[in-house]
């Protein structure tokens, strides 16, 4: 059976500048459409019988431990209230392991926090609002950016597995030239093909001068990825952010590793009911498309905003700092069943592995601290206890 996204796409591209789109906008498309899109289609499948796994997948740990570091911002801030605002929040499952944590250890806490998701995708939305609706003990609101306003949030943005699935242009190199990669329609194969020609913005070679990223000496047929949503993004954040944190978690490399000539074929996968593949024109609007997070572009351009780097580390670090580690010690000295002590251990492992999981990057940054609050260290960020 055809796809409903395959006839939509093709319709778009009737009427786009030379009948192409850029890689990004069918991206968008692919995931964003508000019908067809995977994300809003209601379709997205997470954990053991969906496309992947997320930290939050995996049980409540991460969460709970999350909250242990947002607590110790409010503190900080010495705020009240607190917001947390969270964006693209899943099945809502980090929100309730967040909340439900804080209301059973720091209750009063929790009545100074107001949590806010932005949430474009309306059935992830309605998910998310039936996980949350036996929840009272905080202010729970969704809303869009026009409604938050600016210099109004004073605690902390989270992210997390977000920026992944931001459209990216797709970039190559020919002759040590640096050209765009566009998606067209072949109607004698009816399917969608890829073409190559020049830029579809400056702000794509911008990206790489600020990187100092020469491509003259790349192999023919080199291809990356460029986020370019992600910087608009930060912007966006940076305005909204009256005082605290940005705190972002995610797949990705530094720059020189993600750019490195070695690395010909760039970071852009499929997932498709836990099958990991390259091919983002099969299976329309039925999988997810990722690429890796650029994180040195990500702290340079918040850094050109004002905004302080507090810190980039490894989440398995991050999380052992927060005290993943303790909670692996008090699995030996609790008696259980077995195939419990098994599932959990294995459970808190995964979100430490450094070849998964453990390997993501976590990048905090600050707006308008002060120069004590700048020198309290966060927990995440300290040195982790070895276990």
């Amino acid at each position: 059976m055809a796809s409903p996204l395959l006839a939509i796409l093709q319709e778009k591209l009737q009427t786009a500048p030379h009948q192409r789109l850029t890689f990004a906008e069918f991206m968008e498309l692919a995931l964003y459409h508000p019908t067809v899109g995977y994300y809003s289609s209601g379709k997205v499948a997470i954990g053991a019988q969906g496309d992947f796994f997320t930290a939050t997948s995996l049980g409540p740990d991460f969460g709970e431990l999350l909250a242990e570091q947002l607590l110790q911002m409010k503190q900080i801030l010495g705020r009240s209230p607190f917001q947390i605002v969270e964006m693209g929040a899943g099945k809502g499952d980090l929100a309730k392991d967040i909340l439900f944590y804080l209301q059973q250890h720091y209750p009063k806490e929790l009545e100074e926090i107001e949590y806010y998701i932005i949430e474009k995708s309306p059935a992830l939305r309605q998910q998310q609002q039936e996980k949350l609706a036996g929840f009272s003990y905080c202010k729970i609101q969704w809303c869009d950016w026009s409604e938050l306003l600016e210099n109004s949030i004073q605690g902390c943005f989270i992210s997390n597995e977000l920026l992944d699935a931001f459209p990216v242009h797709l970039v190559t190199v020919n002759a040590g030239k640096l050209q765009e990669v566009y998606v067209q329609y072949n109607p004698a194969q009816n399917a969608l093909e890829e073409v190559n020609d020049s830029l579809s913005t400056p702000e794509i070679q911008a990206y790489f001068d600020h990187l100092n990223i020469d491509f003259s000496n790349y192999p023919d047929g080199y291809r990356t990825e460029v986020n370019l949503g992600m910087l608009s993004w930060l912007e966006q954040l940076q305005t909204k952010l009256k005082t605290g944190y940005i705190l972002t978690i995610d797949y990705g490399h530094p720059a020189a590793k993600y750019y490195h000539p070695q690395r010909s074929q760039g970071t852009l996968q499929c997932y498709f009911q836990h099958r990991r593949h390259d091919n983002p024109y099969t299976n329309l609007g039925e999988q997810d498309l990722t690429a890796h997070v650029d994180f040195t572009s990500l702290q340079n351009h918040g850094e050109s905003l004002g905004l302080a780097t507090l810190g980039l580390t490894q989440q398995g670090l991050f999380l052992m700092a927060l005290g993943l580690g303790d909670r692996l010690n008090a699995l030996s000295q609790n008696p259980t069943d077995v195939m419990t002590l098994f599932r959990r251990r294995d459970a808190l492992h995964q979100l430490i592995d450094p070849m998964g999981l453990g390997g993501f990057y976590v990048l905090v940054q600050g707006k308008n601290l002060t120069n004590d609050q700048l020198q309290t260290s966060l927990k995440g960020l300290t040195q982790p206890p070895m276990v």
